[in-house]
């Protein structure tokens, strides 16, 4: 039997029933508009993005560059979260608050923790900051991965890091659900500001399907009727984005490259 196109939010799925609420609503303005989408609560996200039948995800800057070639961009979501502007975001340097008079040039030799080595907030923004003050390509003595963003701040909770880049849409939802996983931990500086994170469709979705999808999350973010959804989800607006709108990504990689760091 053919199986629905899949639909999944699944990068800021901190407050679970928030998220539910948010793929309900765009099941719903999509059924209105003739398009069928079944929601997918993925485990291994890069067979998710690269689905043939993938109606509309959201992935990060970084494997949309350097993984994703042939995904469509839908658009992104602007965020009302501390640390945003406009479609762009930017992570919090976070370590313990022992740490917190602390400056970056004062981790060197330090233990970092990140989520991933494919993700733009954790990683290569992290890597774009210490390039400069690297020395023969290396500042932090050991990087741990840890696959998420609240398992690199139990790390730093724990003593088994120094610090680590969080993204600041994460940080703001968790101090609103979960405070506790802040507990003893400051944000001692910040990256600079970078392309918001995309909503992506398969190469295969239509243009007429691209459109009621983009007409779709325009209406989630315009109408009254999902105020206090899109607060709760921290989500302020959606515009339509283009390829070259997460150019930078690439550019923060060579620049670090440039100054001889090409990994933490």
């Amino acid at each position: 039997m053919h199986r629905m196109p899949s639909l999944s939010l699944p990068m800021y799925d901190i407050n679970h029933q928030a998220t539910l609420g948010l793929t309900s609503a765009l099941t719903t303005l999509l059924q209105q508009r003739g398009v069928p989408a079944e929601v997918e609560w993925p485990q291994d996200l890069l067979p998710h993005w690269r689905a043939d039948d993938l109606l509309l995800s959201q992935t990060c800057g970084y494997p949309l560059v350097a993984l994703l070639p042939d995904v469509q961009l839908v658009g992104s979501f602007q965020s009302s979260a501390q640390g945003c502007d406009g479609l762009r975001y930017r992570s919090w340097l976070v370590a313990r608050k022992e740490d917190d008079h602390l400056m970056i040039s004062d981790f060197r030799g330090r233990r970092a923790v990140c989520n991933s080595d494919d993700s733009h907030s954790g990683y290569n923004s992290l890597r774009y900051v210490i390039a400069p003050l690297a020395q023969d390509g290396k500042f932090f003595s050991t990087t741990r991965f840890n696959g998420s963003h609240r398992q690199s701040l139990a790390a730093l909770r724990a003593n088994e890091a120094d610090i680590a880049a969080i993204d600041c849409i994460t940080w703001a939802l968790l101090r609103r659900n979960f405070p506790q996983e802040l507990a003893g931990l400051e944000i001692i500086g910040e990256t600079p500001l970078c392309a918001a994170l995309p909503l992506i469709t398969s190469a295969n979705t239509s243009a007429e399907t691209l459109a009621k999808l983009r007409s779709a999350l325009q209406e989630l973010t315009s109408e009254k009727r999902y105020k206090d959804l899109l607060a709760e989800n921290l989500i302020s607006g959606f515009s339509v984005t283009e390829r070259a709108f997460y150019d930078e990504v690439l550019t923060w990689e060579k620049q670090a490259a440039a100054l001889g760091v090409t990994a933490l």
